[in-house]
């Protein structure tokens, strides 16, 4: 069975020595692990191959490691960006059948982010891009990012909704008042990082943002971010009568929204998820390197779903969505 897997990360030069920098220095000082995920975030070659080929994964859509370039100042987003974007295309030109690639946009500068993404899926041959939540609070659902939005319908260019850290007004009135250890790890990967992106795609919802632009496909990770425990209560509570929406909020959620499960590997959660969307909407994924390889593959492997459906999450579905 064909793998690929469509939430995995790297890091490029401009990145670390810009808005990378910060982050990846509390990795380095973290201690072995920490320094062990900068190495393999920094090596999209042989040696990624490797694992890949020992876990059986057999493709990786690849994009620019959170924060990316969504809180640096414009001229610095612009430039990172393309710095990244060149050096994945190198990757990806050097190993065609094992990595595809997802755009990293200055969406801080919507017109240079759009003239980006045309770049990177006509002539780099993307599947997509990857943003990293909110631009120092500044959400998709504002028309400021129209140009990007109508530039990835036009394109049929998916974007992938990553998580990033809340604004630090979030973080302060509802992280704060802990130890900095869980501060840290409530406002990020225990909890905040998954509302928040959860948040920002209803925004884009009920702003309008699928009405405006009917053909525009968004990926969410993480099984859905909370997104689809809560489904039933959202499309009952925010009917069309209130939110003046052309369709019921749960039609979105199914029409224009596909779901990931890097880094989740919870049965009960996968299955409340494909209760909800269905298995056409489901796609493979492991977070490396923050999640095993390993582990996403026989999580898949026994999943308790008919074969078909297997098949369409493993491979048939990114195939489909991404034309790889």
């Amino acid at each position: 069975m064909r793998t690929i897997t469509v939430e995995e990360h790297f890091i490029s030069p401009a990145f670390l020595a810009g808005p990378g920098q910060a982050f990846m220095q509390r990795m380095r000082n973290s201690g072995p692990p920490g320094a062990k995920l900068v190495e393999r975030l920094s090596n999209v070659g042989q040696q990624r191959i490797g694992e890949m080929d020992a876990a059986g994964i057999d493709m990786q859509l690849m994009s620019l490691n959170s924060p990316g370039v969504e809180q640096a100042e414009a001229v610095e987003g612009i430039a990172v960006a393309r710095e990244a974007n060149d050096f994945l295309a190198e990757m990806v030109n050097s190993h065609p059948t094992r990595f595809a690639g997802f755009a990293s946009l200055p969406i801080q500068a919507p017109d240079q982010a759009a003239e980006e993404l045309q770049r990177c899926v006509r002539k780099l041959g993307f599947k997509g891009a990857n943003i990293n939540g909110h631009a120092r609070g500044r959400y998709l659902d504002d028309r400021f990012f129209s140009p990007i939005l109508e530039c990835a319908e036009a394109l049929d260019a998916p974007i992938y909704l990553h998580p990033t850290i809340p604004p630090k007004a979030v973080v302060d009135a509802l992280y704060s008042g802990f130890s900095p250890a869980v501060t840290g790890i409530l406002s990020s990967s225990g909890w905040g990082w998954h509302i928040e992106t959860a948040v920002h795609l209803l925004r884009m919802i009920l702003g309008g943002v699928f009405d405006r632009h009917p053909k525009l496909q968004v990926v969410i990770g993480h099984l859905g971010e909370g997104i689809p425990f809560m489904l039933p209560r959202l499309n009952g509570s925010l009917s069309p009568q209130i939110t003046k929406l052309e369709r019921p909020l749960g039609d979105y959620l199914r029409q224009n929204v596909h779901y990931t499960f890097g880094g989740f590997n919870f049965a009960p959660t996968f299955l409340n998820l494909l209760l909800e969307v269905g298995a056409d909407r489901i796609m493979f994924s492991v977070d490396y390197p923050y999640g095993s390889m390993a582990e996403a593959r026989s999580f898949l492997q026994h999943l308790p779903i008919i074969e078909a459906d297997r098949e369409r999450i493993a491979h048939g579905n990114a195939e489909q969505l991404f034309r790889l």
